[in-house]
């Protein structure tokens, strides 16, 4: 990656699963996070509401039907791989909605690999662990248009693909060489390195993300507004007992520009 290539930051949002407030406060987020310019790309089917200084982009039409949009395994997210995304050149690093930016974006930036993403496997928060890599896109890096075959070959195979892969990632992981792997303890599991364990759950709240974490993920249940909204006496599933307002999670949205959607 050469050091004068445009930096893009790029998320996705579709339908009303996420309301526009979980994008504004991811752009909020990383301007707090960097040092460095880079602009901020929605592709998305409804900008109404999103902040000034966003860039609304239609999501690419990658011959999903209206079913598969819906189906689980986030297959619109391939999507970002086109040849030509609306003209824009240079390094993508695309982050999830539900991902919650810490600090030093910069350093995500900094990775010179062709693709860079999550160790989502059994290893990920457990070093030394001798399972293998398993990819997680959550937050990933790459230049844009270098992928594109991927694209090329879900357009020409959609239903085999369909069939073979419960994931985009999954399908993303069988394609491309020599993927590297976000270093150790720059995103952190809330699942895993946050969330207090069995039984300790019902009486402690999550603790704090640790000073050296970039980026807290949040993958599956339970999603940021769950810790927020206060409404659930359990936001997580059993047999875990996470409940109430988490505090420090709130301050997080608040200080971001979010609003609380969910009264």
């Amino acid at each position: 990656m050469n050091g004068a290539t445009e930096r893009l930051v790029v998320c996705m949002r579709w339908g009303q699963v996420y309301p526009a407030d979980y994008v504004n406060v991811l752009f909020n987020a990383c301007l707090a996070a960097a040092r460095e310019p880079f602009r901020f790309v929605c592709l998305t089917d409804d900008a109404d509401g999103l902040a000034p200084g966003i860039e609304a982009l239609p999501v690419p039409d990658i011959g999903l039907t209206a079913r598969e949009w819906t189906i689980g395994g986030v297959w619109p997210k391939l999507a970002l791989y086109v040849a030509d995304l609306h003209g824009l050149r240079g390094r993508c690093l695309f982050i999830d909605l539900d991902m919650v930016v810490l600090r030093d974006l910069d350093s995500f930036f900094s990775v010179d690999a062709p693709y860079v993403g999550i160790d989502a496997g059994p290893a990920w928060g457990r070093p030394g662990s001798a399972s293998p890599p398993q990819l997680g896109t959550g937050i990933i890096a790459f230049d844009l248009g270098a992928h594109a075959r991927l694209v090329d070959e879900f357009r020409r195979d959609k239903p085999a693909i369909l069939k073979s892969f419960r994931t985009e990632q999954a399908f993303v992981a069988s394609r491309l060489p020599n993927i590297q792997f976000w270093p150790e303890g720059w995103v952190i599991s809330f699942k895993r390195k946050v969330r207090r364990p069995l039984g300790i759950d019902l009486f402690l709240a999550p603790a704090p993300p640790p000073p050296d974490a970039k980026v807290l993920a949040f993958h599956g249940t339970p999603r940021p507004v769950d810790l927020m909204s206060g409404r659930q006496f359990f936001w997580d599933r059993f047999p875990h007992l996470g409940h109430g307002r988490v505090p420090w999670m709130l301050e997080y949205w608040l200080r971001h520009g979010g609003r609380p959607f969910w009264n």
